[in-house]
């Protein structure tokens, strides 16, 4: 009977596991809509106005980009007419490509050349920023707010002073003057990657002095923005007083209007998963904030100190624009370079201590083998390696376990009804023969990190993005594309999540079954058929996650079975003794079953 109502919980737990996963995951990983604010914002400089969509129509993913087809079909038209019109002074660079609007000085026009749009070789590449008005709207501009005379605003139409082309060879300078003796020139250099620097300079020719605060900004809408988890942020991000701060995010942003965070700022901007747009002080200190201003449009802005500049005298700035890919290492290196904690841009989390390791060494594996599936599988084969002493360690305390059963059944039989005396008794008994009942644990712990640690490098490492492995695995960092009920595709539905099954959830399912099979019975019946439910409950919770992180699980449990054969052999009498339950469990249930025949 205690068996029955065992079987009969253990059920009800699988089931409520299975159907309660789509449940949490709609909980957890939401799908966000930007609500539209009719609030506006004072601006340091105009801004183009406000889309008249004053919902988000886009179903958000983890890629980010328009999804609804008339924005996407919207978006093609009008960036066509937006960059026909001339007026731009054309942007060629081995990292971004595209162009500087003369209108308003804007940078409008980037597409980052290093990452496809898809897994697929003949896909597009990455668009970066679109021009404003455009559904995909995102850019940036350099400027000032002047007290005392006219400063240049979004309508203003700058002149090319220097330079026909931004090249990391060739800056460019725009240049443009009032009517009262006041130049101001924006001189625009890049790099072969994602860095463009602003030097801002303002002559005052003028009889007196004026008042000028210069500032960057980036204006983006929420339409393309990535799916913003619990785990993962998307929206505004910025370094203030030494600390990356991950957020508001947009529905916040929108509540609150505006977010002024405290502290100088390192850097401000806005974040996806994968892309990022931020503005960084070269020279001199600045402050942060963000500003709702409807419509589905946000801003992050860079504001430099108010400088009273006299006749005779100007004034220079210099910003730096970084608009493309967080590959890690390049982070890195633009921080060294002096932007302010923007390796930390990526949230690799508390653990980033353990991670990032994880993560080269990864990364050295993959230069050696040349596709990241089998990096991961090296990485596993050097994890085991690296945990075998302690499995061996495990092992001989299982042997010791199993020793002093038929000891501790006796005290429990003796004890039974003092449950404090028998506990003080058993542990007697381990300090006695020398036995530790932790240390078989000892190696699922020390797995946790290690699996926690891949799990973040596959879900935000730009560098896991679209890694193929073999046959139809075509993107790593993506779950399993077929699944069993629908026959890999051949039926023309799409399983609910808690149903999705893929090949390689079916394999870690049968492997860690498998590897519970090695293991000695347990003594507690309960606990025997959790491990025995317990292969295929995973199977279902791990099949909506990464296909790399399914690999790991699967090339680990494969590792583990061998290595439990191997340690068998070593261990004669633990495998003697599994064999010995087995048999006396088979006897024992043979004798209920006739009991019960009888009866």
């Amino acid at each position: 009977m205690d068996n029955q109502r065992n079987i009969i919980l253990a059920v009800v737990l699988t089931a409520l596991i299975l159907f309660g996963w789509d449940a949490a995951m709609s909980y957890f990983y939401p799908q966000p809509e930007a609500a539209a604010s009719k609030a506006q914002t004072e601006a340091p400089a105009a801004t183009p106005a406000a889309s008249d969509d004053t919902g988000d129509r886009n179903t958000h993913t983890r890629e980010g980009g328009l999804t609804n087809a008339a924005d996407v079909a919207a978006e093609k038209k009008d960036l066509k007419t937006a960059l026909a019109s001339g007026g731009r002074v054309p942007v060629k660079a081995p990292g971004l490509t595209g162009s500087i609007n003369l209108t308003g000085a804007m940078i409008d026009d980037l597409t980052i050349l290093r990452h496809r749009e898809t897994e697929k070789k003949d896909s597009g590449p990455v668009r970066m920023f679109s021009p404003a008005g455009t559904p995909a709207q995102h850019f940036a501009q350099l400027g000032w707010v002047g007290e005392g005379l006219s400063a240049p605003d979004a309508r203003t139409v700058w002149q090319v002073a220097k330079g026909k082309e931004l090249t990391p060879s060739t800056p460019v300078t725009l240049a443009w003057s009032n009517a009262t003796g006041q130049t101001f020139e924006i001189t625009f250099a890049i790099d072969k990657d994602y860095l463009i620097t602003a030097s801002q300079l303002v002559v005052n020719r003028g009889t007196g002095a004026v008042g000028l605060r210069p500032f960057g900004l980036i204006n983006r809408t929420s339409k393309t923005a990535a799916l913003d988890t619990f785990n993962v942020h998307s929206g505004p991000i910025g370094a203030f007083a030494g600390a990356v701060a991950f957020g508001p995010d947009y529905e916040e942003l929108v509540e609150e209007r505006v977010v002024e965070p405290e502290g100088e700022a390192g850097f401000t901007g806005f974040t996806d998963i994968y892309w990022m747009s931020a503005l960084a002080p070269a020279s001199g200190k600045a402050e942060g904030a963000y500003r709702a201003l409807g419509g589905g449009l946000f801003r992050a802005d860079l504001l430099y100190p108010k400088t009273i500049v006299a006749p005779g005298k100007q004034l220079a700035t210099k910003t730096w624009l970084f608009a493309g890919a967080k590959e890690s290492g390049l982070l890195d290196k633009y921080e060294e370079k002096g932007i302010e904690k923007l390796g930390l841009s990526i949230d690799w989390g508390w653990f980033r201590w353990f991670e990032k390791p994880i993560f080269w060494l990864l990364l050295k594996l993959f230069e050696f083998a040349g596709n990241f599936g089998v990096a991961i599988i090296l990485l596993t084969l050097v994890i085991r390696g690296l945990m075998f002493p302690i499995a061996q360690k495990q092992f001989a305390s299982m042997a010791q376990m199993r020793a002093v059963q038929p000891k501790m059944k006796a005290i429990q039989e003796r004890y039974k009804d003092d449950k404090q005396k028998q506990q003080q008794e058993i542990m007697k008994l381990y300090k006695d023969e020398g036995v530790n009942p932790l240390s078989g644990c000892l190696p699922i712990f020390l797995q946790i990190p290690i699996f926690f640690a891949l799990y973040k490098v596959l879900l935000l490492a730009i560098e896991m993005r679209h890694q193929p492995f073999a046959l139809w695995i075509k993107d790593l960092s993506a779950p399993d594309p077929v699944h069993i009920l629908n026959l890999f595709g051949l039926l023309p539905f799409t399983p609910p999540a808690f149903l999705a099954i893929g090949i390689l959830a079916l394999l870690l399912g049968i492997t860690m079954w498998l590897q519970f099979k090695l293991n000695p019975a347990q003594m507690d019946p309960m606990q025997q058929q959790i491990f025995m439910f317990m292969p295929w409950i995973m199977m279902f919770v791990m099949a909506p996650f990464a296909a790399g992180l399914l690999i790991y699980w699967i090339t680990s449990n494969v590792l583990t079975i061998a290595q439990q054969w191997y340690l068998y052999s070593k261990h004669p009498q633990l495998k003697a003794q599994a064999e010995k339950e087995a048999q006396d469990k088979a006897r024992a249930a043979e004798r209920d079953k006739g009991v019960k025949g009888g009866a």
